[in-house]
């Protein structure tokens, strides 16, 4: 043993204070914490209609290549997503999910010590990545249930924000603003700053919602996923679309073999078939007003939602509506709720099959009914 051998490990400096935690409690965590499965899962805004059977066929068939390397370069399918949005294959880069790419966002924007701007209760990993990058987040209230870009712009000129992360539809509350005021704030971002417009659940949004594609503006970077009404949630890919001379920083510290050649295959066969994905967006808005109708059956309310889920609000604090979470958990169904006031009033409950909205249906009197003894 050498004279040194209990010095402490040198980890960067970044890294050193941060937590060693998780962002999301996932259902598998709980399942093995509680010894049984959920019997409805419908608290992760997965697609529980599954994606495309031509996807899947698409990745049991690349299943017997999978010895072989991934195209780093994503060429096919970003040829594929160029076609489906009318731009060039130079305005796009795949990665691992949003998540992944916004974790080479903020390594690519984010100085140790710079602060970004967000909004409190907002999407947390998007926090999580800037932390690790070194940054630190300054945040604005939600005003009436929804995101403030106007406040959101002044927060960033007030703290030199490199990023602005702006989610529309919302998540954790589903809401929603229309083209015209998105576009509104992307016109008013300054030339040193840039935009995060998370668009991960733009698919079940009605139409009008998002502005047009301009590639040409350096100053804003639009995330959209296959997790959502692609289904295809645990293949983790993901892609933005922006400036060609942005997406091509991407190059400089991205994971180049990250999205596998089975998630590959899924996303390109998947994104082919749109009236799947045309019927999958029926049938989330078929199981946003069930669920409507089970909360207004049970006094609750819920809230307009542009996403695969509803937020639903329990009427009185957080304390109340995680009891009522903690509840419908015992009863064997995986929700999740908003973690900051007053967001936190709510229960936020994923689009569900029939069996797993008639059992929601069934359980939560009693979960209600426990959660007030």
């Amino acid at each position: 043993m050498t004279e040194d051998s209990t010095a402490p490990l040198p980890y960067a400096s970044i890294v050193r204070d941060l937590p060693s935690t998780v962002p999301f409690v996932g259902p598998e965590a709980q399942e093995r914490a509680r010894g049984r499965v959920f019997r409805a899962r419908i608290g992760a805004n997965e697609s529980v209609f599954g994606p495309s059977p031509k996807a899947v066929a698409a990745m049991q068939q690349a299943a017997d290549k999978v010895w072989q390397y991934a195209d780093p370069e994503n060429h096919d399918l970003k040829q594929a997503l160029a076609a489906h949005h009318g731009i060039a294959p130079a305005n796009i880069v795949v990665g691992e999910g949003i998540d992944g790419l916004f974790g080479v966002t903020a390594r690519l924007f984010v100085d140790p010590g710079s602060t970004v701007a967000t909004s409190a209760g907002a999407y947390p990993t998007f926090n999580y990545q800037v932390a690790g990058a070194g940054g630190g987040v300054a945040t604005v209230p939600y005003k009436a249930d929804s995101e403030d870009p106007d406040a959101l712009l002044d927060l960033a000129e007030k703290e030199n924000a490199p990023l602005i992360f702006f989610a529309n539809p919302d998540n954790p509350m589903g809401s929603w603003w229309d083209a015209s005021t998105v576009q509104a704030m992307i016109d008013q971002v300054p030339a040193n700053r840039v935009l995060c417009l998370d668009e991960a659940y733009i698919d079940f949004a009605p139409d009008g919602t998002a502005p047009p594609l301009d590639v040409s503006n350096p100053n804003v970077l639009r995330f959209r996923t296959f997790s959502k009404a692609y289904g295809l949630a645990g293949c983790r890919i993901g892609y933005a679309i922006g400036e060609a001379s942005v997406i091509k920083s991407f190059d400089k510290i991205r994971n180049h073999f990250g999205v596998n050649r089975i998630a590959q295959a899924g996303a390109l066969a998947a994104l082919a078939d749109q009236a799947y994905v045309a019927e999958v967006v029926r049938k989330v808005a078929a199981a946003r007003d069930r669920i409507g109708a089970i909360a207004e059956a049970n006094g609750l309310t819920p809230l307009p939602s542009a996403a695969n889920f509803v937020a639903v609000d329990c009427g009185r604090d957080g304390a109340y509506a995680k009891r009522v979470l903690d509840e419908l958990v015992a009863r064997d169904v995986f929700v999740r709720m908003p973690f900051v006031e007053p967001q936190n009033r709510c229960i936020r409950i994923s689009a569900g099959t029939e069996k797993d909205l008639g059992l929601l249906e069934t359980v939560l009197p009693d979960a209600l009914a426990a959660a007030d003894g």
